[in-house]
């Protein structure tokens, strides 16, 4: 069991958990910065955390539900108040309502989570401070405690597990709801560098192209919140089915905006009748390179899905390839 200590201080209304782990400090790190890591130990074995945002960066946010064993859900949101990496982060945690927004009856938490290197490995110190007497009684008889220990017993597999988030890692889809649906993959360049691939028309130009055999003839960029983009493809190669011929583009508006960590753009396939689809861009430094998440929200189960079966990973794949291949190989 990694947890080697909980100390609950009444008069300091805190709690302080220590646990070690046989890894170096910074493999420790990336499973907090790692959405797909952090859901499999947030959260006791019977109660499984999804988190369907994770902006792991000062002024960002996490949202997450834990579902239970006969399909009940708890909801909980982090704000990140400081992120020094591989030493600490700072956030203030909140119950979630079933609509997602802050559970302003039940008692937000400060919690301090420090990381330190051992002679065996890692060691990671979280320190909850409670508003008042009554928010840590009330806290800690939800079974706050049982719930942290038996999180954190997960951990060993999961930090133990390197080859499922390894920066070699191919493009990965995970359904997280109904209608939402996460893409990820580890890029080796930095956070700048992915960002600004993302943003600079010229660059988008040289790699986000899908398959081989297509160019992006028209790349509009939304330069601030509120403005349209447009992209548009056609294909270079003959024998292209007629319907195919002209190509296909993408449009939207760019709703928010936090550089070089976050963007939210609507998006809708032109000249079709398919139900706009929200997409949130989380760029997150880990160990070998910049962690891309990308969470699609669509109208239905049945769009979703559509979307899902066009092959849609395979053509990011071939994009993010082209992108480590011929761009940052010339940085």
């Amino acid at each position: 069991m990694p947890v080697t200590s909980v100390t609950k201080d009444p008069a300091a209304l805190t709690m302080t958990v220590v646990a070690e782990f046989p890894v170096p400090v910074e493999r420790l790190w990336d499973a907090y910065a790692d959405p797909r890591q952090l859901e499999k130990f947030w959260g006791p074995p019977s109660w499984p955390a999804t988190f369907t945002r994770h902006d792991f960066a000062v002024g960002g946010r996490s949202d997450y539900y834990m579902t239970g064993p006969e399909g009940e859900t708890s909801g909980g949101s982090w704000r990140f108040l400081s992120v020094e990496p591989c030493r600490e982060f700072v956030a203030v945690d909140a119950f979630a309502n079933d609509g997602g927004g802050i559970d302003d009856g039940l008692p937000a938490m400060r919690m301090v989570f420090s990381f330190d290197a051992t002679d065996s490995g890692s060691r990671m110190t979280c320190v909850t401070t409670f508003p008042d007497v009554e928010g840590m009684e009330t806290v800690l008889s939800m079974g706050m405690e049982e719930g942290m220990t038996l999180a954190m017993g997960q951990m060993d597999a999961v930090l133990a597990d390197l080859a499922s988030f390894a920066a070699d890692r191919t493009v990965g889809a995970q359904v997280l709801s109904d209608t939402q649906i996460r893409v990820t993959r580890v890029i080796r360049g930095t956070v700048d560098q992915v960002w600004e691939a993302h943003h600079n028309p010229d660059l988008l130009k040289r790699w986000l192209l899908g398959p081989d055999g297509w160019e992006m003839t028209e790349c509009v960029v939304a330069d601030k919140v509120g403005d349209p983009y447009r992209y548009w493809w056609k294909p270079t190669t003959p024998g292209v089915p007629a319907e195919h011929a002209n190509g296909f583009g993408f449009d939207g508006v760019l709703l928010e905006s936090s550089r070089p960590v976050r963007d939210v753009t609507t998006e809708h396939m032109i000249d079709t009748d398919y139900p706009e689809a929200t997409n949130e861009l989380t760029l997150t430094p880990v160990e070998g390179g910049t962690l891309l998440s990308l969470v699609i929200t669509y109208a239905n189960s049945e769009t979703r899905d559509i979307v899902l079966a066009t092959g849609m990973t395979d053509g990011m794949e071939a994009s993010y390839q082209r992108l480590e291949r011929e761009v940052f190989a010339s940085v």
